[in-house]
């Protein structure tokens, strides 16, 4: 009791130290005052449709109590059919007993039931706009994930199973993980997701073997070393987004995009962006062009004495290339044969739920957290990625770290995911502002250093890659920004979601697949009726497709032949922690 009072007292601490914070969280403060306000607006239009309002309410009537009627006559012995099913692949309710415990099955189904009349009152209220409608769809779905039964001791068979078993030491564990977890965040508690003692880069992640061959302020250049004699002519050059660190493409050996392209006879450079503290503070958009991949591509095209670079340019990394690749295209310069494009949208106008982020109100905030520290804190954009799917990504480490007093389950994906970075406010407020909310690339409206952007002048060919279940650059936004390029483009849709529909490598058990469509249909819903599925990994027809543009083959290219090596890969930039 002694030990648990005093690790309670460190968790109490933590908190009460960031509820006085003016940027901590709490500033949720403001969070909670706009959920409460649009809650109210939808509870407004709902009382003006009385005839609705008295239907829904006898339906959730019945259900509730028809549940209660079951549930005594389970408690009695007898068979009674649920009203309320958990979706497939639901795991919070995998327990067993909440199926066979007629107390855990009630909280259950209420539970289910009140999520579902309240999903299905929000859908059918009238007289909300879109943006409304959708904004109180989200803060719906972190309540709602938060409120459900098995977060909680009382109502969660197996932590009631746990608590028995260890006369409660799981809870004392439980608390001692959080604080843990305080001590370890910053301005924002980070829940630990996977056991990041496990992992060490260039040990078991990040390992691919290369050199730093050039760096500057924005960011290291990594060659990596070849595995085959002879290599592609053309070099490619890797953008990863700098909203995350580069080695989700290179997890491990079985996962590692960048072995497979080496493997392919590709010479690989990947830019490792900078983790930005208030020092770089002042870096532009702009500046991450010129200072980033012009300059990288430079650095490529003297190391490998070629006069053209083929290109890789990923979530925000590739709105950063499509904007590089029209303005080098309206100044008449020819640097790069070909362009890739994973999970990256030039086009906003269906940029999906993170659009709920973004009006004046909460950019203007956003601007002023940042001035104040002079950067955005990398806690804030991964919690941000966290709430778009609380089910998956929040709760089951809530309940996992701090109800059954676990050690997360090590898994590199979600240690790369933990390992956030920072962003320079005078980057992240023009990409906000340009792109997200007035979408000035793909209307041809955004100028550069003076010079006027236009999509359709980019004529080199162009690789697309979606992912069908992507909540960040959803398939159809990837599918309509496609149109906007003037060259050919060869668009790829592969299965599952913002990462693991990019990183989906051979040899995976074929877990998931991807499609093709030779035809261009007007809409995306066409593209995929009409588009041919093959199982497995898109890797091979993205590498068959590149080899066609990489010229002849030339003899093995050591790293830093010309420009010199600087240190071994991953490099250095890589290793700041935010």
């Amino acid at each position: 009791m002694m030990q648990l009072m005093e690790e309670g007292s460190k968790v109490l601490t933590g908190f009460m130290e960031r509820a006085d914070a003016k940027t901590g969280p709490y500033a949720f403060a403001a969070e909670i005052t706009e959920a409460t306000k649009l809650f109210t607006e939808v509870a407004n239009a709902w009382l003006g449709q009385p005839a609705k309002l008295v239907e829904t309410q006898g339906e959730l009537t019945r259900d509730l109590m028809q549940l209660a009627t079951n549930t005594a006559q389970r408690v009695m012995g007898l068979d009674a059919p649920p009203i309320a099913k958990p979706e497939p692949g639901d795991n919070r309710f995998k327990d067993p007993d909440w199926d066979k415990n007629p107390y855990f099955d009630f909280w259950k189904q209420s539970y289910l039931i009140a999520t579902r009349w309240l999903e299905d009152v929000l859908k059918h209220t009238e007289g909300l706009d879109e943006r409304t409608r959708a904004r109180a769809e989200f803060y719906l779905k972190q309540l709602a994930s938060a409120l459900a039964p098995s977060n909680f001791p009382a109502t969660n068979p197996e932590v009631m199973k746990a608590t028995f078993a260890t006369n409660g030491r799981n809870l004392l564990q439980g608390v001692m993980n959080l604080a843990h977890d305080l001590e370890g965040s910053g301005e924002l508690l980070k829940i630990s997701q996977t056991d990041t003692e496990a992992f060490e880069l260039g040990v078991n992640v990040a390992t691919a073997p290369g050199k730093v061959v050039f760096q500057n302020d924005l960011f290291q250049l990594i060659q990596y070393a070849p595995s085959t004699d002879t290599v592609h002519e053309r070099p490619l050059l890797i953008v990863p987004p700098w909203i995350n660190k580069f080695y989700i493409l290179d997890l491990g050996p079985q996962k590692s995009f960048i072995r497979f392209a080496v493997s392919k006879g590709f010479t690989v450079f990947v830019m490792s962006w900078v983790n930005p503290d208030e020092r770089l503070g002042h870096k532009t958009f702009e500046d991450y062009m010129n200072e980033g991949i012009r300059t990288a591509a430079d650095a490529v095209k003297r190391e490998t004495g070629t006069d053209k670079v083929n290109v890789i340019g990923y979530c925000v990394g590739g709105t950063l290339l499509a904007t590089t690749l029209a303005y080098l295209a309206a100044r008449g310069e020819d640097v790069f044969a070909s362009a890739t494009f994973f999970a990256a949208q030039v086009d906003f106008s269906k940029a999906g739920d993170l659009l709920l982020f973004i009006d004046d109100a909460q950019l203007k905030a956003l601007e002023e957290m940042m001035a104040e520290r002079g950067y955005l804190d990398g806690g804030r954009m991964a919690t941000v990625f966290n709430m778009l799917r609380p089910k998956d990504l929040i709760w089951p480490y809530v309940v996992n770290n701090y109800l059954l007093g676990k050690k997360p389950f090590p898994f590199d994906l979600l240690y790369w995911n933990q390992d956030s970075t920072r962003m320079s406010p005078a980057n992240h407020n023009y990409y906000l502002r340009e792109f997200y909310q007035q979408n000035k690339l793909a209307r041809g409206q955004l100028s550069i250093g003076g010079v006027k952007l236009d999509l359709g002048k980019v004529t080199i060919p162009i690789y697309e890659l979606c992912a069908k279940e992507d909540h960040i650059a959803p398939a159809k936004s990837v599918f309509i920004g496609s149109k906007l390029f003037g060259g050919p483009v060869t668009l790829v849709v592969g299965g599952s979601g913002h990462i693991a529909g990019v990183i989906n490598p051979v040899g995976e058990k074929e877990k998931y697949q991807f499609w093709v469509n030779d035809k261009k249909p007007a809409t995306f819903e066409a593209w995929m009726e009409g588009a041919k599925e093959t199982k497995g990994s898109w890797w091979p027809h993205w590498a068959n497709w590149l080899a066609k543009q990489s010229g002849s083959m030339v003899k093995a290219r050591a790293p830093g032949a010309i420009l010199g090596t600087i240190e071994d890969a991953p490099g250095s930039y890589v290793r700041v922690k935010s």
